[in-house]
């Protein structure tokens, strides 16, 4: 790294004079012409200031700390990530970002490792909604959960998806589309808080065109995947009174569908209609027909996220913590057309 004292002795000067310069604090002390001569000389020697140092001078590292479990390694979900990095660099900060790859035994190492390079904010960034369990920081660091909810009486801020709007916008696609037996394949079980709020969704969708919930039309799986949704997912559309579409909790689900409905001989749209969720690259735009599906806004909850941290050191967000939703667009492709006559 080039040192103060590396380009004094380039220019000629003292340590202390270039200090002076490149802090913007030597008017009336150093003469311009020796100035210009120091600016250039840095920016040809690639000198970058050492931000350790300045903190510790300052009191202030302008560095936001991001402890994921597992983001990083999710293929959609590392867009919030990205959305942190953007949002904190354009605040003037830096997001120093540690991903435990859902290893629980390395959560109060990595927190202890941000804390002691003097982070000023604190972002935990789960890989799917959940409840997150807050780390221990200083009481006056700021806390924002991403992707999750805090648990009852945090005073940490949170963003997360509108799972329920989401949700309802899916299922009033295929209602527009003319569908009235439309399938909801949901993961079962208390793990994920989404398959309670998109349930609800499905339902107030069905609600607001006055059809009622046919409870053999939902069908629970036992988890996100592929592999283990194809065998419900085909004897629902084995039924002589199979649905006409079809809303899945996840691309990986609507994936299966596919699978199933190409051994089947069920063309998609022309005799079902499907739409996923997610918008999974690699899947939702993969699929022949593509995907309609519901994107999650990874980008935009972790862009929030980094300015929330930013606005409470800031002091421009006094109060209790905030929860917010997020709205979750309705990507369209080619698996929605009309019922089958």
């Amino acid at each position: 790294m080039i040192t103060l004292k590396d380009l004094a002795a380039a220019v000629g000067v003292s340590p202390s004079a270039v200090s002076l310069v490149l802090n913007d604090r030597h008017r009336g002390r150093i003469n311009e012409q020796t100035a210009e001569r120091i600016r250039a000389t840095a920016t040809s020697m690639g000198y970058v200031p050492n931000v350790l140092a300045r903190g510790l001078r300052t009191k202030r590292t302008h560095t936001v700390g991001v402890l994921s479990d597992g983001v990083a390694s999710v293929p959609f979900a590392g867009r919030m990530l990205e959305g942190v990095q953007s949002a904190a660099w354009e605040g003037g900060y830096l997001a120093m970002i540690i991903d435990t790859t859902n290893r629980a035994e390395l959560t109060e190492q990595s927190s202890k490792s941000l804390l002691q390079r003097d982070i000023e904010a604190m972002i935990l960034a789960a890989d799917y909604h959940r409840t997150v369990t807050l780390t221990a920081v200083p009481p006056t660091m700021p806390v924002v959960v991403l992707n999750g909810v805090p648990p009852e009486g945090s005073a940490a801020d949170s963003v997360v998806p509108d799972e329920v709007g989401g949700a309802r916008v899916a299922v009033d696609s295929l209602l527009h589309a003319g569908h009235r037996r439309i399938a909801f394949c949901v993961v079962g079980g208390d793990r994920f808080i989404a398959s309670r709020l998109r349930h609800d969704g499905y339902r107030q969708a069905l609600a607001a065109h006055g059809i009622d919930e046919d409870p053999g039309l939902v069908v629970e799986v036992p988890d996100p995947g592929t592999s283990r949704a194809y065998e419900p997912v085909r004897r629902l559309l084995e039924r002589p009174d199979r649905p006409t579409a079809i809303f899945c909790f996840s691309d990986q689900i609507a994936f299966a569908v596919y699978q199933a409905a190409d051994d089947l001989g069920i063309r998609i749209p022309a005799d079902l209609s499907v739409v996923g969720f997610d918008d999974q690259e690699f899947i939702a735009d993969a699929l022949r027909p593509g995907l309609t599906t519901v994107r999650l806004p990874h980008y935009a909850m972790g862009a929030w996220a980094a300015r929330r941290a930013i606005d409470r050191l800031h002091g421009d967000a006094d109060g209790p913590a905030a929860a917010i939703t997020i709205p979750c667009p309705l990507v369209e492709r080619g698996s929605v057309g009309p019922p089958p006559p």
